[in-house]
């Protein structure tokens, strides 16, 4: 799963707005504000988070999961 801090984070590597991320992904944007708006791994249908998350990764987002330095984000890198 992917938390709200990741969610804004990733966002904000590519420079979405809420609405480009929300259309990309296909969710609403009062859903996608409440993601954000909240702490630790949103409550959501798995499979909006999911959509998110692949809206994400295809604009390049990197997603690094909590391995005892903590959950994060990244961009990948230009080839």
């Amino acid at each position: 799963m992917i938390t709200a801090a990741q969610i804004r984070a990733g966002r904000a590597l590519v420079r979405w707005t809420q609405e480009e991320l929300a259309e990309a992904a296909n969710i609403s944007i009062p859903t996608l504000k409440r993601w954000e708006g909240s702490e630790g791994v949103p409550a959501a249908e798995p499979n909006n988070l999911a959509a998110a998350r692949r809206a994400l990764e295809k604009a390049g987002v990197v997603f690094i999961e909590e391995n005892g330095g903590g959950a994060g984000v990244r961009l990948k890198k230009k080839k």
